[in-house]
Order: structure tokens, then sequence, then C-alpha cells
């Protein structure tokens, strides 16, 4: 038995245990029936023993990411609702400790007299429901990012300043989605109305930076005509994130892993999108050029894969005046642009979803995938170099949004210094 076997049966251990001083806890503080009966036990212990079972097997059994991230969302959830009612019910075990320690042996209750008609609620009863009402707020959050979130596409304007940008390109649009998870959607006429939105803006060129599927290149077939309308005068221009490369589900043999591969590639082709594997290309205006330049996925967490060559992406680009990278991991940028790419003005990226739960305004924004992520959503820079990171088009997993909505950007670059600029 490995050792994280044993972390793990030890941690059950103590979630189980954990279940069953919740289910005494509410038995002993509240009169409801439904609590009392047996049916109740059996459904909350076998919800808790499924879950338990669920991220065993998201550990040691290869599931398809969309269940794995499923199994994993409801066990935090729960484990989130659970916490918060653990807290109140010890809360309240303490304060009735503290009460029979310092109450004199034999002695009787005082007798109050009251002439209020109010009902009074037992002090344990009180904090039982308290936690109860603690414990449902992450569980009606999520649900109300169900219902309401997952489909509210918002268009985010962003300007680029790129002081060597040619007058040419000065006040052009260039749009921006990212992370579709076709794999993930319900909904058609929800998502064909967020491409109607993206349209609306009558951007120039467009950029998708990535996962369009969540495992399988045939996701797409439902949805083909929807983003077959994703149209710019200058092109549309696509790369690939992690999801796109199949690791994520069962195949029976490498050939049939390599074929659904293609198939994701010709899908892009059969949608009119110029897929950068890895190369680069001129866009012109009147004489004037700027570089497009693309690569595979590469992330810096290990079990994402590194196929990015930014060597081949940067080819025979140095005459450029300015440089836009589409790579799908926010991480690379600081791994390996900003080290050894100084020339690469603006990276666009994804891949984060701002882990689809958190808060963003236009002057703050937080979500839990900032710690894992230093850069997850929206425009950050260093020196003359800019990352851009959408929080994507699509869901993966948790079929919602809490704070962190759907979005689609449009930048407008400027050939101005910014203000805050030297």
């Amino acid at each position: 038995m490995t050792r994280q076997t044993v972390i793990l049966l030890i941690i059950s251990a103590a979630l189980l245990i954990a279940d069953a001083y919740i289910i005494k806890g509410l038995k002993s503080a509240l009169k409801w029936r439904f609590l009392h009966n047996r049916w109740f036990s059996r459904i909350y212990w076998g919800v808790s023993i499924v879950l338990i079972i669920g991220i065993f097997l998201s550990i040691f059994v290869k599931l398809g990411m969309g269940i794995r991230a499923g199994l994993l969302l409801c066990f935090f959830l729960l484990l989130i609702a659970k916490v918060l009612l653990i807290l109140f019910l010890f809360a309240d075990d303490v304060r009735r400790w503290i009460i029979k320690a310092i109450k004199k042996p034999n002695e009787q209750p005082a007798t109050v007299t009251t002439t209020s008609t109010t009902p009074k609620i037992p002090r344990s009863e009180f904090l039982v429901k308290a936690g109860l009402l603690a414990g449902a707020l992450p569980v009606g959050a999520l649900t109300w990012g169900i219902i309401d979130g997952v489909y509210d596409y918002r268009v985010r304007r962003q300007t680029l300043y790129l002081p060597n940008l040619p007058k040419k390109f000065d006040g052009i649009r260039l749009g921006q989605i990212s992370d579709i998870h076709s794999g993930s959607f319900y909904n058609k006429k929800a998502v064909a109305g967020g491409v109607e939105m993206l349209m609306r803006e009558k951007p120039d060129f467009i950029f998708f930076t990535g996962d369009l599927v969540n495992d399988i290149a045939s996701e797409m077939r439902d949805y083909q005509d929807i983003f077959s309308k994703v149209k710019a005068p200058l092109g549309v221009y696509s790369s690939l994130g992690n999801h796109d490369y199949g690791d994520y589900s069962w195949w029976p043999n490498l050939a049939a892993k390599q074929k659904n591969h293609q198939d994701l590639i010709d899908t892009h082709k059969r949608l009119g999108w110029d897929l950068l594997l890895n190369e680069n290309r001129r866009l012109k205006i009147d004489g004037e050029e700027i570089g497009i330049l693309g690569v595979e996925n590469w992330g810096l967490i290990s079990r994402f894969p590194k196929r990015g060559r930014l060597d081949l992406a940067t080819k025979d680009t140095g005459d450029l005046p300015v440089k836009l990278l589409l790579s799908h991991d926010p991480s690379h940028w600081r791994a390996q642009v900003l080290d050894k790419y100084p020339d690469i003005d603006v990276m666009f990226s994804g891949h984060t979803h701002g882990m689809q739960c958190g808060i963003r305004t236009a002057e703050f924004q937080w979500s839990p995938i900032e710690f894992v992520y230093k850069e997850w959503a929206g425009l950050y820079q260093e020196n003359k170099q800019q990352l851009y990171v959408n929080v994507g088009y699509g869901f993966l997993g948790y079929p919602g949004r809490v704070g962190i909505l759907p979005e689609i950007t449009i930048f407008e670059l400027k050939a101005a210094h910014a203000p805050n600029q030297s």
C-alpha cells in the first residue's frame, strides 16, 4: 500500500467520523421528523460514501476530465458546507460543556418568569439552524451560477498600447474568445447568442486561444454551424489548449488518439480558422505588417503538455515591429516569454476560467485560482511586455459561473503610449 493510499484512507476515515458527528448533532438539536427517519441516514451516508469513492477513482483511475471535475466539485462543495456546519455544532457542544463544568452539583435550573408570548428557540437549535444556513450559502450561490451565470456572456473592452505599432494598425479592433469546451454545452441557442454578441462588435481580426473541446473532437459536431460564423475581415487565428490533445480520455490504442487529434485540427479548418501550430503569420495592411504567432500548449504545471515551440513560432519574424502571441496557458508567459523573448509584445491566453467562481469588477478581482496562477484574468504588464488572460467562453466540470462570467474580449490597438507609461 502506497503512502498516498494510506493518507487518503486516513482522510476518508476522518470524513466519515465527521459525518457521524454531523448526523448526531442534527438529530440531537432538531426535532424535524425526516431527520429521524431511516431513509435520511441512508441517503446521507450513501452520498458521502459515493463521493469518497469518486475521489479515489479521480486519483487512481483515468476518468474523463469532465467527470473528474464534476466529482471533485460536488465533493468540495459539500465539504465546505459540512465544515461550516461542524463549526456551529462544535460551538454548541463547547457551550454545553462549559455550562456543565461551572454548574454546581444538585443545582436546580433557575425558574424564569416571563410574560412574553414570543416562542423562544433553544440555543442548540438556534446554533444548528445557523450552521445549516451558513452551509447552504455556498451551495445556493453555485446553484444560482448554474441557473443564471453559465451563459451570461459579457463583452470586456481593453485598449492595448503598442508604441511600435504601424500607423495602418492604429485603432484596429481585435476580438478574443477562449476555452469553448463544446462538450459541456447544453443550450445551442444561448451559445449562438454569445457568437452573435462577438460578431456585432465587428472586430477586424479574432483570436481563439485553445480548448475547443473537453476530450473528443466529435464534441464540436453539433456546434460547428454556430462557430463557423466567427469570421473577421483579416482572419480568425487559433491555437490549441491542453484539452485538445485527447489526454483526458481513454483510447483503445495510440492510432485512435492520433486520429482524434487530426480530426480536431480538421475541425479548425472547417470552421475557417487559421490554426497556428508553432508557426506565425504576417498580417498586412497597405504594405505595413505585424506578426501573429501561435504555439501549441505549454503549461508550467507538470500534468499539462509542453508542446509549444517559441523558437519555431518566432522564426523569420525579426523584422516585424509588433508580435502578438497566442499561447493557451498563461504560465508560459512568465516561464519562457518574459525571459527569452522580449520582442513579443503581447501574449493572449485562457485556460484558468477564473475557476468560474470569484469576484470581478472594474477595480477589483479575486478567485481561488490565484493560489495556482499568478496571472489568471485580465491584463498584466512587466516592463514593455503584456499578457491578457481571457476567463473563457465555455465551462468545464461545474456547469455554472459565479462572479466570473463568460468573456468576449474586444481590444483596440493603439500606437500611442499609455498615460502611465514613460
